[in-house]
């Protein structure tokens, strides 16, 4: 195989022409640095709980770039081709990745709650009556898709126009990006309440097949990806972080 990336968290390498294998290695990462100090069997968690979402999505017709894991740290999945310059992209081509990072948040958290208490994100924006005192940790009466650059070196917070246009998305399969997460989120949702858990908000990635259907990409539903809360400390009034988070 030969090396085809290597990121701060996984490896990439390319096994053929259509595949590509993913290595999670025991780094981790925030703020866009690699802490000197690796977590033991931590890539092994995210590719494990990665192939459980993908084989989820898979039962639920879901279409995703997933093909195997590879026990205990990798993956393969399907190539696409990952196309940096806007101008090249547009609604006619497909088995590319699309652009962008899809953040979906149901809670009141991060860097949301940043933004609320700066003023740059009203209540009313939430769905929040416009007098309300947004609060840390609360549930958001819809919701919040925001959209984000993907393949710039510092990512980039878009309105819906802006992403579609690098993206080269039509309203529709815009529209459809964000059903297929709505659904995600509901089957997250689900398996988390079992496990008592809290699932407060999550990134997602896309790409389009060689015949331009929609597709799942990358990994989602981790501890590097997403946020996660106690239900029991929830209850009680406190925020205990089950993610990466604790080590930001």
């Amino acid at each position: 195989m030969k090396l085809f990336r290597v990121g701060k968290v996984k490896q990439v390498y390319e096994v053929d022409e259509n595949t590509l294998e993913f290595v999670f290695t025991d780094n981790i990462s925030v703020f866009d640095k690699v802490i000197p100090t690796q977590i033991p069997h931590k890539g092994e968690t995210l590719c494990r709980t990665s192939a459980f979402w993908f084989q989820l999505l898979k039962k639920n017709g879901i279409r995703t770039h997933f093909k195997e894991l590879v026990p205990p740290n990798r993956m393969r999945v399907r190539k696409v081709n990952v196309i940096a310059d806007y101008s090249k992209i547009s609604c006619k081509l497909a088995n590319y990745l699309i652009p962008l990072e899809f953040i979906s948040r149901d809670y009141v958290a991060g860097s949301l709650y940043d933004r609320v208490k700066s003023g740059r994100v009203s209540p009313d924006e939430l769905g929040f009556p416009s007098d309300h005192e947004v609060q840390y940790g609360e549930r958001l009466p819809r919701t919040c898709f925001e959209m984000t650059t993907k393949l710039e070196k510092v990512d980039r917070e878009l309105t819906r126009e802006e992403a579609m246009e690098i993206a080269g998305l039509t309203e529709e399969e815009f529209e459809r990006v964000q059903e297929t997460i709505a659904k995600i989120d509901s089957l997250i949702g689900a398996e988390a309440d079992e496990r008592m858990l809290i699932h407060v908000d999550g990134k997602k990635e896309f790409a389009f097949d060689e015949k331009r259907r929609l597709m799942v990409v990358d990994t989602f539903g981790t501890a590097d990806e997403d946020r996660w809360w106690d239900q029991d400390s929830y209850a009680a009034g406190k925020f205990v972080e089950l993610s990466k988070e604790a080590v930001r």
